[in-house]
């Protein structure tokens, strides 16, 4: 497992061909993305923590070369306000893709200069440093919506670049018509959290996400060229087994490759169709 500043250097070295990209798992839904030259973090969760399962694998400062940044939801391991400030001054030229309804209060709150954020809804779409980023509304145990604005709260994000797509689901669980959304794109990489939900969780404030059967129903519908399984590992009381899976895409739906991740390895992917 690569850690720190050979991480980092590893990163920044790696340069993709048109129709490939390299990714690397940082923990929970923590995700660098180099399509081409540019790079990207997905949900960077870095700040310590006692219970975390996984440590931080860089430090903030270390990032030094980030383009963009995208949290999905104002939750501390997705959108880390702890370390954002230090992203902002680390990666200087980073732009920070977020959803529309937390824009201002995030700038405002974090001391980030507003025209360095970017904000989304659902399927809104920006077009920045070469990369197009189309949000897709989440239901993070609810498909929640500001009464004032409308705006949603959580969001995945599909990210095209380099002849590459790959969507990020964010926390989500399965809701009608998040299927019809996504089928619009043909995608090389389906990044998906498999941690589930119950009782015990959301009466204590943990809301959920889809389980690890719903997340390998909705890889079966989308045929992505490589799912990935995410979400499991940081935390004990909110962990799932992504052997489990492994096993059911195996038996149900043999013919879709899965990975299930080692923390801070490099995985190239290579264009499996023609990203639409």
């Amino acid at each position: 497992m690569m850690t720190g500043k050979d991480l980092s250097a590893d990163i920044n070295a790696y340069r993709a061909t048109h129709g490939q990209f390299a990714f690397w798992w940082l923990g929970q839904h923590s995700f660098v993305l180099k399509l081409g030259k540019t790079e990207i973090y997905l949900d960077p969760y870095l700040s310590e923590h006692p219970e975390r399962q996984v440590p931080p694998l860089l430090r903030p400062g270390e990032i030094t070369s980030a383009d963009l940044i995208l949290g999905t939801h104002d939750h501390d391991d997705h959108i880390d306000r702890n370390i954002w400030p230090t992203l902002a001054a680390s990666s200087a030229n980073a732009m920070f893709v977020v959803p529309e309804l937390l824009r201002e209060t995030l700038a405002q709150d974090l001391g980030i200069a507003p025209n360095r954020f970017l904000g989304l809804d659902d399927r809104q779409t920006t077009n920045v440093r070469g990369i197009r980023v189309t949000g897709i509304a989440a239901a993070h145990e609810f498909l929640d919506r500001d009464e004032e604005t409308g705006h949603h709260p959580y969001l995945g994000y599909v990210i095209e670049g380099n002849g590459c797509t790959i969507y990020h689901a964010g926390d989500t669980c399965l809701y009608e018509g998040l299927q019809t959304k996504l089928r619009q794109w043909s995608f090389d990489l389906a990044l998906l959290p498999i941690n589930g939900r119950d009782a015990r969780r959301l009466a204590a404030n943990c809301v959920g996400n889809m389980t690890y059967q719903e997340a390998a129903d909705l890889a079966g519908a989308l045929e992505p060229g490589l799912t990935v399984p995410a979400h499991y590992d940081m935390f004990a009381d909110n962990a799932a087994d992504p052997a489990l899976f492994a096993d059911y895409m195996r038996v149900k739906y043999p013919n879709l490759a899965v990975r299930v991740c080692e923390h801070g390895e490099r995985v190239v992917v290579k264009r499996s169709r023609r990203a639409g």
